[in-house]
């Protein structure tokens, strides 16, 4: 079908690793099931918020295996799209504007799903900071809280305590991968200049994404495809009618995208209506 378009999922970590559904009663005084970072998956990749907007190939971020993968549903905004509305919001996600109270990866998640397929990520997801503080010791773990996320901030992972006597005496990797990449470099300077091992890669491994335009991986249908042929009709128009918009300047980006696709999708719409009533 013409309507296929792009399959959006959520991945959800616990950057707890299991410690908070353990120790969260002990310490909070209420039952927290993990601590959780998310990701938006589309079009092969895997979208973020740390140190900056992030994106690293599908199953390749430093955090590791996502605890379970949320399906969103289907998107028909074309990828050069949604990365000309990443670089709109992009000022309102930096190192500088990180808080892990209230800005986080999972507003971050929230706003882009919202984007894509018009639908947020779960409650339990986005109610998790104000879980804890409201919870009988939240005011004791404040200092802790602001550690944490002095790390969010820098676009590391935080390293949790393992408690297994072999592991602790191995090194601990470095959180970030080569392949990770950041709308926002700053964060990763500093680290240029440190000596590291192959297997523990440095954050000067990042690579950081044109200012104008992040990378674009085009869909190449397979031959005598007729359902990739219309999949790529479909985007074409979109992008032709998200150009017109914005040539206009009456709306942003992000309003000129949805409204390029409820255009054309209704158009769609009308056509299989008519198809299928003859």
């Amino acid at each position: 079908m013409a309507e296929e378009g792009y399959k959006v999922s959520l991945n959800v970590y616990d950057l707890s690793q299991g410690l908070a559904r353990q120790l969260s009663m002990t310490f909070l005084g209420k039952a927290i099931e993990g601590i959780w970072h998310t990701g938006i998956v589309v079009y092969g990749n895997e979208y973020f918020f740390g140190g900056g907007i992030q994106h690293c190939p599908a199953g390749t971020t430093p955090y590791g295996t996502p605890l379970r993968a949320i399906d969103l549903g289907v998107t028909h905004v074309p990828q050069d799209v949604f990365e000309i509305y990443l670089q709109e919001i992009n000022p309102r996600y930096t190192a500088e504007t990180y808080s892990l109270l209230k800005h986080n990866c999972n507003n971050f998640s929230n706003e882009v799903a919202q984007f894509l397929v018009g639908t947020t990520i779960p409650e339990y997801i986005l109610e998790l900071p104000n879980e804890i503080i409201n919870s009988p010791m939240g005011a004791l773990i404040l200092p802790m809280i602001q550690r944490l996320e002095t790390t969010l901030k820098a676009g590391a992972v935080p390293q949790v305590p393992q408690f297994n006597p072999s592991s602790m005496a191995q090194p601990t990797p470095s959180p970030n991968g080569n392949l990770n990449k950041s709308l926002n470099s700053s964060s990763f300077n500093e680290a240029e200049n440190n000596s590291k091992s192959e297997e523990q890669p440095t954050k000067a491994d990042v690579q950081v994404l044109p200012a104008v335009k992040l990378a674009v991986v085009k869909e190449n249908p397979a031959a005598n495809d007729p359902l990739g042929d219309a999949r790529s009709r479909v985007q074409e128009e979109i992008s032709t009618e998200f150009a017109a918009i914005m040539a206009s300047g009456t709306l942003r980006a992000s309003e000129a995208a949805a409204l390029a696709t409820k255009r054309v999708m209704k158009r769609y719409g009308h056509m299989n209506v008519a198809t299928s009533q003859s």
